[in-house]
């Protein structure tokens, strides 16, 4: 994913037409590029001042037989001139570049939308493959949408025929020949992908030169040829989306796990701490590894460990030696890390821990979303090891839930959950880039001399955090571990009315988390009402357009949406009390609804997809509707 970096002045004229968006879905093989095609279309989009919300869907496997239904990779992009919270319930446009991907994609295409084909891939052989008996270009089986096909192939093949490439590498540009066509449907300018396609091939100039050229004769194809097809007008392929209002600024694209990244190092320098992360690769979570080991210049050292239990075993040790430890994966190695999370809440050192969920469980559905690692992260370790977890709702909202998670863990001397999951992380939209200045800082003091009164390794401030010594301080010389520590001392003491005692008081200091974070509010409607919708995580965008709507319609409904898991905020439990019904719609059989009717005692009804897709914004409005009859 390529950011696109634009500032918005004061004077910047804002187009303020009737509201409009679209959903665009680019699909075709895992070899086709489609994640890059979309990824700079994002970018062109984003350079055109709309707003917008994308979602990369790829397969899990590393490289699936090409052509076949299991290997076909799709792009969605939601853009337009209003605010934009979701990637879309269904396209607009479906851009297939061979069988499968049209045949994986088709069901989810709107009625009476746009089919753009390649019919030079509609052979017979990959038609097999894609297991379709006749060919849908020519049997009539398309007739409730509109469809438009043309050999982008041969045409690929014919854009880069004076570069000399071979048959197979001359094809690999024909995404680019789809990206041109695209960029003309909708009015976008070419420059900034000709740019960063002579960036990318800086180091092979021909093959820079034959995917421009291939870019253009896309675009130039749309400028010339007649267009046309059933109930199609060349004209009506033409779009323009206006910009969106947006404050002035300056902003630019972010996924989940860069903006978790970014906001990480923010977060260490609030701390006034150098950051050590202890990484293993393990898909989607792999992303925040690669994008922190290009910010060393701010004081970030990245580590990538032989497994995760290595991982987080290295950040503790960073966290001992007076660093911010930070370490990350996905449910799986989560699992693995379980031990050493005990580890980290025995010792009562600062760690942050980010958990990009995915499908499970055991290896799962690496590359599918899910939000199923709830109960792991809240109870999810042996003995009683309370741990204060955050939940971020968006990609943008994940910068701030990092900083969250890093003045927690500082604060408290404790290790921290953040979660997110492969929507968030792999999704991008536009961001504007916070001034650091409106910050306040949350410096660390450690301790450098030991108090006239003598020195406590287990001591308590009033947040009942233990004092952080940085190893080799005269004077401090303590002992540390994951067996039971005595009170105050921190002598080995596993005695029955000790261990009682310790574990009153780890569960004392997290449950205290909740004094330094805000009261909940009520994201869109009233405190009180018939219904609440109480969401987390990425839940937040289709809820918060299916909540917006009902309430146009005069539905008495409103949207919650909680970002402190654990402790939850004080006045949550009354806040819920306050409505007729609750519904907590989630990407798991019920977890966070358990939690809360654990909690608060209140009659929450679940809404449960376990499908490694978003919800979408119909079947939470078909939920509202259900439940207010």
């Amino acid at each position: 994913m390529v950011s696109a970096t634009f500032t918005v002045d004061e004077d910047t004229e804002v187009d303020h037409a009737p509201l409009e968006s679209m959903v665009v879905r680019f699909a075709g093989d895992s070899g086709d590029g489609m994640q890059l095609t979309g990824g700079q279309f994002t970018l062109s989009t984003a350079l055109a001042g709309n707003d917008l919300a994308t979602f990369p869907d790829f397969p899990a496997e590393i490289r699936a037989p090409q052509g076949t239904l299991f290997g076909v990779s799709a792009f969605q992009i939601n853009f337009g001139s209003s605010d934009i919270s979701t990637a879309g319930d269904a396209p607009d446009i479906l851009i297939a570049m061979n069988p499968a991907g049209l045949k994986v994609n088709l069901d989810a295409l709107k009625e009476g939308g746009l089919i753009i084909a390649d019919e030079g891939e509609f052979n017979e052989r990959n038609l097999a493959k894609a297991k379709y008996a006749a060919n849908p270009l020519t049997d009539d089986s398309l007739a409730k949408w509109r469809l438009l096909s043309f050999n982008i192939s041969q045409l690929t093949l014919e854009s880069v025929k004076p570069f000399g490439l071979g048959n197979k590498e001359a094809l690999r540009c024909k995404n680019m020949w789809t990206l041109g066509l695209a960029l003309w449907m909708f009015d976008r300018e070419r420059q900034p992908i000709i740019d960063w396609l002579n960036s990318k091939f800086a180091s092979n100039p021909v093959l820079a030169e034959a995917n421009i050229a291939a870019l253009n004769a896309g675009h130039a194809y749309g400028e010339t040829a007649e267009l046309s097809g059933d109930g199609i007008s060349h004209a009506r392929l033409q779009h323009h989306i206006a910009p969106a209002p947006v404050e002035p600024g300056l902003y630019r694209t972010i996924t989940g796990a860069e903006a978790i990244s970014l906001g990480l190092v923010a977060g260490a320098k609030l701390a006034g701490l150098p950051m050590f992360f202890g990484g293993y690769p393990i898909t989607p979570a792999s992303a925040i590894l690669h994008h922190l080991s290009r910010l060393k210049e701010f004081g970030v050292t990245t580590f990538q460990a032989e497994d995760e239990i290595a991982a987080i075993c290295s950040a503790i040790g960073a966290s001992y030696a007076g660093q911010l430890g930070v370490t990350s994966s996905s449910g799986p190695g989560i699992a693995l890390k379980g031990e050493a999370m005990g580890l980290a809440i025995m010792t009562e050192l600062p760690l942050v821990i980010v958990n990009s969920q995915r499908g499970g469980p055991s290896t799962g559905l690496p590359t599918k979303t899910e939000q199923s690692d709830l109960y792991q992260a809240v109870y999810g370790r042996n003995g009683d090891a309370p741990m204060p977890v955050i939940a971020a709702r968006s990609p943008e909202d994940a910068f701030e839930c990092a900083i969250e998670a890093c003045r927690i863990a500082v604060q408290y001397m404790t290790p921290v959950m953040l979660l997110t999951d492969g929507y968030i992380a792999n999704a991008a939209e536009p961001w504007k880039v916070p001034d650091m200045d409106g910050y306040t800082p949350f410096p660390v003091e450690f301790l450098e001399e030991a108090p006239e009164s003598g020195f406590l390794p287990y001591g308590r401030d009033e947040k009942l955090a233990r004092p952080w010594v940085k190893p080799g301080t005269p004077g401090l010389l303590h002992r540390i571990g994951g067996i039971e520590k005595a009170q105050g001392t921190g002598h080995l003491d596993y005695s029955p009315f000790n261990h009682q005692a310790m574990t009153d008081i780890r569960r004392d200091k997290v449950n205290g988390v909740a004094a330094s974070i805000p009261d909940q509010e009520v994201d869109n409607g009233e405190a009180g009402g018939k219904l609440a919708i109480v969401g987390w995580g990425s839940t937040y965008g289709p809820i918060r357009q299916a909540v917006r709507r009902a309430r146009r319609k005069g539905q008495d409904v409103s949207h919650i949406h909680i970002r402190h898991i654990w402790p939850m905020p004080a006045n949550l439990g009354e806040l819920l009390k306050s409505f007729d019904r609750v519904i907590v719609p989630e990407m798991n059989t019920g977890q966070l609804k358990t939690v809360l009717r654990d909690q608060f005692l209140v009659d929450a009804k679940p809404l449960n997809k376990v499908s490694g897709q978003p919800f979408k914004i119909a079947e939470i409005e078909a939920a509202i509707e259900e439940h207010l009859q």
